[in-house]
């Protein structure tokens, strides 16, 4: 009976932490919707944003691969490109409070003012709701919604890992190739590569 009772509770146990486990989004499948609220006190829902593209930019600043995109101005001519013509896209900051790169709400929009950045918006995430809601796992890693809300891109920015800004010119970004693709109503390339950058400090 004791054996019984054990092996029991050690199959409810399992099945609780199934239920919790969060799987990683589909490309393809509707993109995991989420509310959030911006460092400008506006709250922003995933679906609110149908019928125009999303982008979520997951970052932080003191991340060195994060550092290259931005220093270079590489991430601002993306998002200024992208916002210009109506995508909708969202930089996530999802380090927990304490861990590198967390930030208030006005260290978040010093940050946005310093380096001239042209995202829609800056949402903190630390505790990293978001983040596993998409299962992200690096700074940068980004994502392409399109504009029925599915899932048509996520991956690392661009085809070179390097953290050197010399090795932008010259990779192929794979959002500004899927935000293309998407105004032309033509196939995705690349629908998914790996992320690199620096761990999301959870």
């Amino acid at each position: 009976m004791k054996f019984k009772f054990l092996m029991t509770a050690a199959l409810a146990i399992a099945m609780a932490f199934t239920q919790t486990v969060q799987a990683a989004p589909v490309i393809g499948e509707a993109a995991p919707e989420f509310t959030a609220t911006d460092t400008n006190g506006v709250e922003h829902n995933l679906s609110d944003f149908r019928g125009k593209n999303v982008v979520l930019e997951w970052s932080n600043h003191q991340c060195p691969f994060v550092v290259k995109h931005y220093e270079s101005g590489n991430m601002q001519k993306l998002q200024a490109q992208a916002t210009e013509n109506e995508v909708v896209w969202l930089t996530i900051v999802s380090s927990a409070e304490g861990k590198q790169g967390a930030v208030s709400a006005d260290e978040a929009n010093k940050i946005m003012e310093e380096t001239n950045a042209k995202s829609t918006a800056r949402i903190l995430d630390p505790s990293g709701e978001i983040a596993n809601l998409y299962d992200a796992k690096t700074t940068p890693h980004m994502f392409v919604i399109n504009k029925e809300g599915v899932l048509v891109y996520e991956g690392a920015i661009d085809s070179d890992s390097s953290f050197k800004q010399s090795s932008i010119e010259g990779a192929t970004n794979y959002v500004t190739a899927a935000l293309e693709s998407l105004d032309k109503d033509e196939e995705i390339e690349v629908t998914s590569s790996k992320p690199y950058g620096c761990s999301i400090k959870y």
